[in-house]
């Protein structure tokens, strides 16, 4: 009798042993997927974190080469609308003195003054001639047509002939100056992108703080719920104009 207690009692106690071991075999198996999954996950949020950020300083990058370009475009193009300003009211000074000259003309026809008629038919062919642009001149031709006096500026377009170039400059001007202050709202939104994967790799990098399964669960659905909005939200965002990776390997050309 005193043999068999004993080993009876020797069976509970390698019993009551295995189970912890068994148990915390089971812990560990857990533990160790778990780091798995988190340098994983680290892994890909790292590099997507990388990704935002690059991209976000390549927008930085063209806005400020387009603000630099609009910049200098816009100078360009006031400087082009003052000198297509001066141009106008030469032609206008011209114009004045072809209608006096005319007005000479017609009074020396009226006396039968030959030599002031010559006089001014002479002025009025160098004037003509030497002076006048070709847009001027078929613009003082329409208006020599018209019934009743009309000036050459009357005619339609006329005036906003002269300051076409400028205006196409200071157009150019504000495309660029908008498409600057979209990539700056891109690489803000980028950048908004890299402080959330941040977030991410912080929330990883506590995880194995906690001792509880539970709560190492709970860390990383809050950090995969935040990476997955802001991949989505990154995906959303036009990617800089132009824009070729496999140019960076040469393979192709950034345009």
């Amino acid at each position: 009798e005193e043999r068999m207690e004993e080993n009876v009692k020797e069976t509970v106690v390698e019993t009551t042993n295995e189970e912890p071991a068994e148990k915390k075999g089971k812990k560990k198996s857990k533990d160790e997927i778990i780091e798995i999954i988190v340098a994983i996950f680290l892994g890909i949020t790292a590099l997507t974190s990388a990704w935002a950020s690059w991209i976000g300083s390549l927008h930085g990058g063209n806005q400020a080469t387009n603000y630099t370009t609009s910049n200098n475009l816009a100078a360009e193009g006031n400087s082009m609308f003052n000198e297509a300003s001066q141009n106008l009211m030469q032609d206008m000074m011209l114009w004045n003195e072809i209608s006096s000259t005319r007005i000479d003309y017609s009074f020396a026809e009226e006396k039968g003054d030959q030599d002031a008629m010559d006089k001014a038919d002479w002025k009025l062919d160098q004037l003509l001639a030497d002076n006048c642009s070709d847009a001027l001149y078929d613009a003082i031709e329409w208006a020599d047509a018209q019934e009743e006096y009309a000036s050459p500026f009357d005619m339609d377009g006329f005036v906003d002939s002269y300051f076409e170039d400028a205006y196409a400059m200071l157009d150019e001007s504000s495309e660029l100056l908008e498409q600057g202050k979209q990539d700056n709202a891109h690489g803000d939104a980028y950048g908004l992108v890299a402080v959330i994967y941040s977030i991410v790799l912080f929330m990883l990098g506590i995880v194995g703080i906690f001792k509880q399964i539970p709560n190492r669960m709970i860390i990383m659905i809050v950090a995969l719920v935040a990476f997955l909005i802001a991949t989505i939200y990154m995906l959303t965002i036009p990617l800089p104009t132009g824009f070729n990776i496999f140019s960076y390997f040469g393979g192709g050309i950034i345009g």
